[in-house]
């Protein structure tokens, strides 16, 4: 997570940019502009959950993702059954408490690893040995903070135990969504971030918007997915969470 710090030379960075405008600086009586106009919170707007999810599977086939449906209780199933389909371990993970919560830590920790399926769950202490693992891992694997139904994306906060290069390292990434955090775009996921940033709480130094494997279209407008990270990616969204 970021942390509190001085801030230096801020007055002497602020008062150079008012220069270049011709201006004085202002420091007082600033307040954000609110436009007539606001198509953007417009989009699926009233929609249920139910609407949303639809919407999220809708686009997953554009973005070449995966999107399979599952309940708390089967999840841990269908993590195994798609962690297998797409070549088995070695595995990487978050080290986040909603492992645990999902049921999932047994997996993890002991079924796996009696398989000899190699886990690695990441370690802040380890420092760039997390980033080797991940390196030489077949499948990564997160839960997604805020989902976004109309690009298919995933919003991922970093911090100590969730290193970024666990989602784009490996050869397969696979996200765990709950139903409850798809909302309808872009729009929803920065007004959050700007009402933490609002009310005093410290956000992550790093957040990651992922829309399912990595892909480029720059050569001749000729899209080839699994360019600079995961060459395949799957949403396993938990329907009763």
């Amino acid at each position: 997570m970021m942390q509190t710090g001085m801030i230096y030379n801020r007055n002497k960075f602020l008062q150079t940019v008012a220069n270049r405008l011709g201006r004085k600086q202002r420091t007082t009586g600033v307040s954000r502009p609110h436009w007539s106009h606001q198509p953007q919170w417009r989009v699926f707007q009233g929609y249920s959950q139910d609407d949303l999810l639809k919407e999220l599977k809708a686009q997953c086939p554009r973005i070449h993702t995966q999107c399979v449906e599952t309940t708390a209780v089967e999840l841990k199933e269908t993590l195994k059954e798609v962690v297998d389909k797409h070549g088995g371990g070695p595995i990487v993970t978050w080290d986040d408490p909603r492992f645990d919560e999902y049921g999932l830590t047994r997996l993890l920790r002991n079924e796996w690893p009696n398989e000899n399926i190699d886990v690695h769950i990441w370690d802040a202490s380890a420092g760039r040995k997390n980033i080797n693992y991940a390196e030489q891992a077949n499948v990564g694997i997160t839960f997604s903070d805020i989902t976004l139904a109309e690009s298919g994306t995933v919003v991922l906060f970093s911090g100590n135990g969730k290193g970024r290069t666990v989602s784009f390292l490996p050869k397969t990434y696979i996200a765990i969504i709950a139903k409850s955090t798809i909302v309808p775009r872009m729009t929803q996921a920065a007004a959050y971030i700007h009402e933490q940033i609002e009310k005093g709480h410290l956000i992550p130094s790093c957040i990651n918007f992922i829309t399912g494997p990595s892909n480029s279209a720059d050569i001749e407008m000729n899209l080839v997915v699994g360019v600079h990270g995961p060459m395949k990616a799957t949403y396993i969204v938990v329907t009763d969470r």
